[in-house]
Formats: C-alpha cells, sequence, structure tokens
C-alpha cells in the first residue's frame, strides 16, 4: 500500500520544531521547548504503512505519533495537544492521530488523556502490547442525534 507522504506539522509556541529526516511515509521531527532547551524526539508515520498497520481498522490517512518515551507526564501531554492541533492542520483528511502507550504505562495514558486523546483498545505487536490512544477531529465524533433522520435526505 503506497501512502502519501506527512505533511511537516508547525508547533505552536512554546514549542518548535525541526525536520531531521522525512521518506515518503514517515516524518523524524525534534521538538524543542525554549524555556529549558531540551528537545525530543518524535516519529510520525502513516499507520497504514507503519507497525500499526494490522492492529487496528487503518485509515489511509491516520497517522502514529512516536514520542521519545522519557518525556515528563506534563510535558508529554502539551506535546500531544500540541502536535494534534498542528497535524489536524496541516491533513485536514487525517481522522485519526494515535498514540501508542505501553498498556503498563498509566502515567502516559493520562497525559494522553489530558491532551484530549481517549483510549480505544489494546493491541498486542510482535514484540509489545500497546493501548492505542486517539485524537479525531470533530467532523469524525460529530453525530447527528436525530435518530429518525436518514443521512442524504
Amino acid at each position: 500500500m503506497s501512502a502519501a507522504p506527512i505533511p511537516i506539522p508547525q508547533l505552536t509556541t512554546p514549542w518548535t520544531t525541526t525536520t531531521r529526516t522525512r521518506s515518503r511515509t514517515s516524518v523524524l521531527l525534534e521538538a524543542l521547548r525554549p524555556a529549558d532547551h531540551s528537545g525530543t524526539t518524535i516519529e510520525l508515520e502513516r499507520c497504514a504503512t507503519g507497525r500499526l498497520r494490522n492492529a487496528y481498522p487503518v485509515n489511509t490517512h491516520d497517522i502514529e505519533a512516536r514520542i521519545d518515551p522519557t518525556l515528563p507526564g506534563p510535558s508529554l501531554s502539551e506535546l500531544l495537544s500540541a502536535l494534534a492541533t498542528a497535524i489536524h492542520a496541516a491533513e485536514p483528511q487525517c481522522r485519526r492521530i494515535v498514540y501508542a502507550a505501553a498498556v503498563d504505562d498509566p502515567d502516559a495514558r493520562a497525559a494522553a488523556e489530558a491532551a484530549g486523546y481517549r483510549h480505544v483498545v489494546d493491541v498486542d505487536l510482535p514484540d509489545t502490547e500497546l493501548s492505542l490512544m486517539v485524537n479525531e477531529p470533530a467532523w469524525v465524533t460529530a453525530v447527528d442525534m436525530d435518530l429518525d433522520h436518514v443521512p442524504g435526505t
């Protein structure tokens, strides 16, 4: 399956990004936070061609965000929130931004939830078990509560 290149998301203050490498389906970024001049590595990859391709019913435009796991909780939450905003702006067709936390890492799950991600499913990969946390734009989660209305009529 061929996937479109991922646009480079531009994070807002206090984060800045630099692009380290790019392939057709993934981008390796470094996010820098000016306050402490520390950086963390972020890899963005299309789920349809990445490690999650067989883990759940992926969409062509779903993007997995892999973040250096040593980032502390509040900073992780801030970065996940900034990433969601930047990715949805750069890639309007993206239905899901996926952050895969280790099943045994409740702090990472809590940080993702604080950033607006929700737990969807736990999956087994050949080398690990992950909790998939997703952030979806409003157009994906909007629900027509008029149950008597048939869409398209």
